[in-house]
């Protein structure tokens, strides 16, 4: 049957009529069951004589074509977002609030960017969400079918997780070469797709839209990871980053040439009209107008989100007199090697992580003892055979008496924090010997296993105890209250573990309890995190980018145990931590002009 559509669509449009006539005579409105329609003269006779020929198909398939009518791009505001309509039962029934800004953002990349922008929002701001609604939006439009998905491998699950709960969008993680042909959402890992066997798969793909995640991995285009995705066939873009510049502003010039080629014009003519020095820009008004025709950020704040407060509780342990002198000796002898050998040797790193490990408990420690003496059998060290010997004597453990002590003054869920395995299993021995139910949450867990103990955790256990790599990838809004039983020595490390909790969804002002042992290196930790560069009480998004600016010959952890080795007494340690401290807080300054105030000014 010749169908009616090429004549009823064009003709109806919730009432009105789309076909030009220069003097149209409208008849009174006509009900077709719900609907009111008005007619031209010209219009109802040729819609009588279709009738009467019987050229039309069923109610269902005009109710459809009006449908498709309404929604149509071309005669709808064209910057409103479909997807807005589409997810409201959905984010309704998950409980997700889109914050204006997102919106905002979408809308910005969509409409006026084309979909090749750079989402650079501050840390915890929800770049993930604003992605994802871009993304959902030109599924809905149909200009989206083939997407690629580039993150970190540790956040791979998340972004399925995002993706599935909160815009039905069903993505696979990528697992075998067939992946990358066949799966039309496919989120892997850039460090695998950039591999020759992967690469050339991937290049030969056109894909309708790339989001790549920690985009500021790519500011250097000399590196393999910069030159594969330059080749990557795309026509929408998104990259994320919270620190799209860190020391040059050629970095930021590379990442948006890879976004959109030609932007900023060649190299060179960039530098001899935007670049005063590396991290000094010319013409700063021009240049944040070319920035922000691809470039979108927001800063926490009025208008975009007010994160709850973080309340510290510095909870001090004081060590029973065995396991204080058992602390001294190991410290003693930690001293002596590193005098011997230097501070500079590797083998100090060994000695770094057991200094760190006899401050968490005497059994990880102990585990480090004896790897050290299996590697020096058979001439086995006797300071270290009776350092074993007196560890393992230690069967009482101050640190656990007094999380005992704490968690019974909480009443809600828990995550306790311990950089090590061996303190992770003894934790949760003692609090199950307690009476308490706990998951364990480490690095050994596959993704399925740690999304299913975060689904214990939520509906039935009151602790998690994890490790520092088992919280990666993971977000736990629905827990305010974290126990750091160890310090990592890294400030950004701490931050990440904060950051599970502290983040975008959060209701509920976050409590941070840190059991710091008294005379030993932690409470120096704990006074140049906490009352040094007030790490605690405000989300440190630069702190990664502040300490490649410092140029440290040696790793955060290694510049601390420098100042540990070379000074004995508390006093002496207590004035370079303060230098070290003051260093931080300039580089924060320096870091955040002016290249950031470029930025966040446009």
């Amino acid at each position: 049957m010749e169908s009616l559509f090429p004549l009823t669509v064009p003709l109806l449009s919730g009432g009105r009529e789309l076909q030009s006539d220069p003097k149209p005579e409208y008849s009174e409105p006509i009900s077709l069951g719900k609907f009111s329609v008005q007619f031209s003269q010209h219009g109802l006779k040729r819609l009588v004589q279709e009738i009467r020929q019987r050229r039309f198909d069923d109610w269902e398939w005009f109710l459809l074509a009006l449908k498709g009518d309404e929604l149509s791009l071309t005669e709808r505001n064209p910057t409103k977002l479909l997807a807005l309509e589409h997810l409201a039962d959905l984010w309704k029934k998950v409980g997700v609030i889109p914050y204006p800004h997102q919106i905002k953002t979408a809308e910005r990349a969509i409409n006026e960017m084309r979909g090749q922008a750079i989402l650079a929002d501050e840390v915890g701001l929800g770049k993930t969400i604003e992605a994802g609604l871009i993304l959902k939006e030109y599924i809905l439009r149909g200009l989206v079918r083939k997407c690629l998905i580039l993150t970190p491998a540790s956040l791979a699950w998340q972004w399925y997780s995002e993706l599935y709960e909160k815009f039905n969008i069903i993505a696979g993680i990528q697992r075998t070469k067939w992946d990358w042909t066949y799966s039309d959402i496919l989120i892997a890992s850039l460090d695998t797709a950039k591999r020759a066997e992967h690469a050339s798969i991937i290049h030969e793909i056109q894909y309708d839209m790339l989001i790549i995640d920690e985009a500021h991995k790519l500011r250097n285009s000399s590196t393999a990871a910069f030159k594969f995705v330059d080749r990557i066939q795309k026509k929408f873009c998104l990259m994320l980053t919270a620190t799209p510049v860190q020391n040059d502003l050629k970095e930021l010039y590379n990442l948006i040439s890879l976004l959109k080629p030609g932007q900023l014009g060649s190299y060179r003519s960039f530098r001899a009209k935007f670049m005063q020095d590396k991290r000094t820009a010319k013409n700063p008004e021009e240049l944040r107008t070319l920035l922000s025709q691809v470039l979108i950020r927001n800063k926490r704040g009025e208008g975009t989100v007010q994160f709850t407060k973080r309340i510290v509780h510095p909870i001090v342990v004081t060590l029973s007199p065995a396991e204080q002198d058992l602390y001294n000796e190991i410290t003693a002898f930690i001293r002596a090697v590193a005098r011997r050998v230097g501070t500079s040797s590797n083998l100090i790193l060994p000695l770094i992580t057991l200094q760190r490990e006899v401050c968490s408990s005497f059994f990880a420690a102990g585990m480090t003892l004896q790897k050290m003496l299996e590697k020096q059998l058979p001439e086995a060290n006797p300071v270290l055979v009776q350092l074993l010997e007196r560890a393992v004597q230690i069967r009482h453990n101050s640190k656990c008496d007094i999380l005992e002590q704490l968690m019974a003054t909480f009443t809600d869920k828990v995550i306790i924090f311990t950089e090590y395995r061996a303190t992770q299993d003894y934790i949760r021995y003692r609090l199950q010997q307690a009476g308490y139910t706990t998951v364990g949450f480490d690095g050994r867990l596959s993704r399925g296993k740690k999304e299913w103990i975060k689904q214990q955790f939520a509906n039935q256990a009151q602790v998690m105890v994890s490790t520092e790599t088992g919280g990666e990838g993971l977000n736990f809004q629905f827990c305010n209250t974290i126990v750091n039983f160890d310090l990592p020595w890294n400030p950004m490390r701490l931050e990440q573990r904060i950051g599970r909790v502290h983040r975008l969804g959060q209701t509920r002002d976050v409590h941070i309890y840190n059991l710091v042992t008294e005379h030993t290196i932690e409470e120096h930790i704990m006074y140049l995190l906490h009352k040094k560069i007030n790490m605690f009480q405000e989300i440190i998004g630069e702190l990664d980018a502040i300490l490649l600016h410092l140029k440290l010959d040696r790793s955060f952890e290694s510049e601390l145990m420098r100042i540990f080795l070379e000074n004995d007494e508390k006093e002496e340690i207590r004035r370079e931590l303060d230098k070290f401290g003051e260093r931080i807080l300039q580089g924060k300054q320096q870091i955040r002009s002016p290249i950031m105030d470029l930025l966040e000014e446009g």
